[in-house]
């Protein structure tokens, strides 16, 4: 046999197909789902986990404490409340958080991996679980999410129906300006007379909601929209609201401070120290300009020696009375106490603000109310009791 023969014999065999794309064919027909290909994030990217309802978390903390109360273990706690639940969402949630836990996660770590929880939850639930109380972490988790619905359902009923109002008369001015005085301004021209004083007035505002109630009622629907939907937004709002309404401050703050040292007090009367206690109390107000004001405060207090009071005043936001209380307790070696009884306080502080809070919503939206009805009566009536005059000397 030649040379040309045996090189012709060994050449390189005709190019098998990839088996990648077998196997992506086997996984097809196995069922498995193909790979996502790339295309424009806002239709296709991973879609944002919805938190559970205030009315689903109060009722879930409410249980789970309770079966801890009753020495029963956080995983078998989880087990049992999810059995049965018509919520699948929650029910596969607990579910998770379970198991994470079986192989050695941190509990806290366990709620905020499912994302169905915001940082304050999580906060909290550190702060019991690092003090061995997480049995008065869900406790206290439900009383404050239960605060917070009562709060929602005075605002909710302080501003719905005078909102309904609003948004109708809003409804029946535009269509006032836009359909009603343009006949009244065309049967005045009509008749040869020209508008003055008063009347000239409505006529210009009623060629000038012409000219824009498309961009208002867009700009409302997309103002309402973006507030509720962006929590950004949310927090811009209030940063700017709380220097400019005192009683809104007076609310928020409480509503913070309340949070922060009820923690703090839950923390060190289990025996952690103060350092870590703020540290972790933190957790609950991040998001706030608390969180860093605590740390800041917690590393003064571990690293200089400072009194705990003296790195409250100096490196927070917190009120006076926090401070004396706090300079009090350490001088009398009664901190526990003194914490338990401005946790106590800012709580009274917060429910009495809420209430005057909701009271002055309902006064303000139904004074806007007002406002309104009597600019559509003004702008739909007035130029027609004031056509009557002029149609008199047009001699009809």
């Amino acid at each position: 046999m030649t040379s040309a023969a045996i090189t012709q014999k060994t050449a390189t065999p005709p190019p098998v197909k990839p088996a990648k794309p077998i196997a992506k064919a086997a996984g097809a027909k196995a069922g498995s789902i193909p790979e996502k290909k790339p295309g424009i994030t806002f239709f296709n990217g991973p879609k944002k986990v919805k938190e559970f309802s205030n009315k689903e978390q109060v009722d879930m903390f409410r249980g789970l404490g309770s079966m801890l109360r009753a020495q029963i273990n956080t995983a078998d706690a989880l087990k049992y409340y999810g059995q049965g639940l018509q919520n699948k969402g929650m029910s596969d949630c607990l579910a998770a958080i379970r198991t994470d836990i079986n192989t050695g996660m941190n509990v806290h770590e366990a709620f905020r991996r499912t994302k169905r929880f915001n940082e304050t939850i999580i906060g909290l639930i550190q702060a019991g679980s690092d003090a061995g109380q997480l049995h008065e972490a869900f406790r206290a988790l439900a009383t404050r999410i239960t605060s917070q619905l009562k709060f929602a359902k005075a605002i909710k009923k302080a501003t719905l129906m005078p909102g309904v109002i609003i948004a109708v008369l809003q409804c029946a001015f535009i269509i006032s300006q836009v359909k009603i005085v343009p006949q009244v301004e065309e049967m005045l021209s009509g008749v040869g007379q020209e508008p003055d004083g008063l009347t000239a007035i409505s006529f210009k505002i009623s060629h000038f909601t012409q000219a824009v109630w498309h961009i208002y009622v867009l700009s409302v629907i997309g103002i309402a929209v973006t507030i509720t939907r962006s929590s950004k937004v949310r927090g811009i709002i209030m940063g700017i609201a709380m220097p400019k309404w005192r009683l809104f401050r007076l609310l928020i703050m409480s509503l913070r401070q309340m949070t922060f040292i009820s923690t703090i007090r839950m923390l060190h009367s289990n025996g952690i120290n103060l350092a870590k206690s703020i540290r972790v109390s933190a957790n609950s107000v991040m998001g706030t300009p608390f969180y860093k004001e605590l740390r800041e405060a917690a590393d003064k207090y571990e690293n200089s020696g400072v009194p705990l009071s003296t790195a409250f005043a100096k490196y927070t936001s917190v009120d006076s009375q926090v401070t004396h209380m706090l300079s009090i307790g350490e001088k009398s070696a009664s901190l526990d106490s003194q914490l338990e009884m401005l946790s106590v306080m800012y709580e009274e502080d917060a429910e009495n603000y809420m209430s005057m809070f909701a009271a002055t919503i309902s006064f303000l939206v139904l004074l806007i109310a007002v406002a309104i009805i009597a600019a559509v009566f003004i702008g739909t009536f007035l130029p027609i009791f004031l056509m009557g005059p002029k149609m008199m000397q047009s001699g009809i």
